[in-house]
């Protein structure tokens, strides 16, 4: 059986985008990075936050941390898997070309 083919960090839906991040709690604090390649070849957006990574707290923390940084509501923000994992899929509603244009400048600032 062949392996899944690697996907990228940002992948488009109907109802806006699919981001896929690496998240690190109890960071100095709240970013978004750059992207980076895992091991397996999937490319994930590496996030920090200073919260705990228990009862949720990073989680939401997260959703905060996105929201905010691309200017959406944070109902517009959901972790839609990955919820006790360090490697998570968000899934963010709105103007799909908008946001991979925000989260690619994000990325790049990051980098720099």
């Amino acid at each position: 059986m062949a392996a899944a083919a690697p996907s990228p960090a940002i992948s488009r839906g109907p109802d806006g985008l699919r981001l896929r991040v690496r998240l690190t709690p109890r960071a100095r604090r709240d970013a978004l990075g750059a992207f980076e390649t895992l091991a397996d070849g999937n490319q994930v957006m590496l996030a920090h936050v200073r919260a705990l990574p228990a009862d949720g707290r990073a989680n939401a923390a997260l959703v905060v941390l996105v929201a905010e940084s691309l200017g959406l509501a944070k109902t517009k923000v959901e972790v839609v898997s990955g919820q006790t994992s360090r490697v998570k899929m968000l899934r963010l509603d709105g103007d799909a070309d908008r946001l991979a244009a925000a989260l690619e400048d994000l990325a790049a600032r990051a980098a720099s």
